[in-house]
């Protein structure tokens, strides 16, 4: 079927203007057929009130739990929620039981993605067995079945010697290796950064269990020519780590999370697991760097860490808690209202960050929005405003730091392949829930 969207205001991603446009898709061939004026009648019409037409994003860091923990999120739910985020693709972590570390788990998670038609699934898979840090996956055939990146996601690889190894076989089988930087002989069972840790008198989790892992692995991506990317950066001294690497042309991306640019410890005034996330929240001047990174590119992109978890679990006492928090339905509108909306960065550049430099980085088609391009795209309304209420997520997860939080821009069109996914008119979602 051939649908024309009208009365949207079409983004221009190289000076930020905006012009009304329509845009004529085709689910058939799900590619963009053209995008102007006056373009022909066709089988369907999809009506915008003035929203602004994006490129879909993607989110190369999500956890869809499935398979084995499906009372925290599936891939149906979780795919779901990405639509209502905006995102047409998403890569998910492998961390799942069992993990995700054959051809044949790779294989699981593109069928049930594909069963479910929310959007694009790109699964990362297991740089070790298991995810025990002892042998090497079988790098090749992963990617041959479908993996684009390899990740022991939840964990660090400790053996220094192995890393090196990994890291040489990446960049023989051309995957990227995106790594959790965690010394957990320097974190332990530390939940919290020192500040709100001192104040609670709970477990540290330092600083430096992060960067420390972040310097070994650039220097031996360094050394091996390998696309280190770095997931959830949190810390100061890792982003001047990042910046001294890409300075001396090593390969290295890096992503940072929505709550590591909008919040600190100090908003931690309890012992309340919803901020239980690793790696923690930071001081105020990690944070700090962490946006000065974002906006000067040494970060390259946004991704969310989506983490569900049941509510029992995050019921629990603090130490028992399981880590993670969820955001990808709310993180464009928490970026727009607190970056943009505040003049910090320009709408242009984060729809770059959450679309095209993702794209960029792992060698995904879409990113820009043009005729005979995917016909995935996302309409965001930038004008209305609501309060987020985490018992309205279509992800089962209602674990985030942002209940009660105003926000705008949330989308009420998304569209992958030229299929509807998620549609709000005047205010109500249309069709599933």
């Amino acid at each position: 079927m051939k649908r024309r969207i009208d009365g949207g205001r079409l983004l221009d991603l190289t000076d930020g203007s905006l012009t009304e446009v329509s845009v004529l898709v085709d689910d058939a061939s799900g590619r963009v057929l053209a995008i102007g004026t006056d373009l022909p009648e066709v089988d369907a019409r999809i009506r915008l009130d003035g929203e602004v037409l994006l490129p879909g994003l993607i989110d190369v860091h999500v956890h869809l739990r499935e398979p084995g923990f499906e009372d925290k999120e599936t891939i149906a739910t979780g795919t779901r929620a990405a639509a209502a985020g905006g995102f047409t693709q998403i890569a998910c972590m492998p961390n799942t039981k069992p993990p995700i570390d054959t051809p044949e788990g790779v294989a699981y998670v593109r069928v049930r993605a594909d069963e479910a038609g929310h959007c694009r699934v790109w699964p990362i898979a297991c740089i070790t067995e298991g995810q025990r840090g002892e042998r090497l996956t079988d790098f090749a055939a992963l990617k041959a079945a479908g993996a684009i990146a390899l990740s022991d996601d939840g964990r660090g690889v400790q053996h220094g010697g192995l890393m090196l190894q990994a890291l040489a076989e990446a960049a023989k089988a051309g995957l990227p290796l995106a790594i959790h930087a965690e010394d957990e002989t320097l974190s332990g069972r530390g939940v919290f950064d020192r500040g709100a840790a001192e104040r609670l008198g709970v477990p540290e989790s330092p600083a430096e269990a992060e960067s420390v892992m972040i310097a070994r692995d650039l220097l031996l991506a360094e050394r091996t020519g390998a696309h280190l990317h770095i997931c959830h950066v949190s810390t100061e001294s890792a982003v001047s780590l990042v910046r001294w690497a890409k300075a001396r042309g090593v390969k290295v991306t890096a992503e940072v999370t929505p709550h590591h640019l909008l919040l600190s410890d100090d908003v931690i005034e309890e012992a309340d697991p919803v901020y239980k996330v690793n790696p923690p929240l930071r001081s105020e001047r990690d944070r700090l760097a962490c946006l000065e990174g974002f906006l000067d590119g040494t970060l390259d992109m946004v991704a969310t860490d989506h983490a569900p978890h049941t509510q029992d679990e995050k019921r629990r006492p603090l130490l028992d808690a399981p880590f993670g928090l969820v955001g990808i339905e709310t993180v464009f509108p928490l970026l727009y209202t607190y970056l943009v909306g505040t003049g910090r960065m320009s709408l242009a550049e984060l729809v770059k960050r959450m679309s095209t430099r993702p794209a960029q980085a792992f060698g995904l088609a879409g990113g820009v929005l043009r005729p005979g391009g995917p016909a995935d795209l996302v309409a965001v309304d930038l004008e209305g405003e609501r309060v987020i209420d985490p018992e309205q997520f279509y992800s089962k997860g209602r674990n985030t730091p942002f209940r009660g939080w105003r926000a705008a821009g949330f989308p009420t069109l998304t569209m992958y392949g030229g299929r509807v996914v998620h549609r709000i008119e005047r205010g109500v979602p249309v069709g599933d829930r």
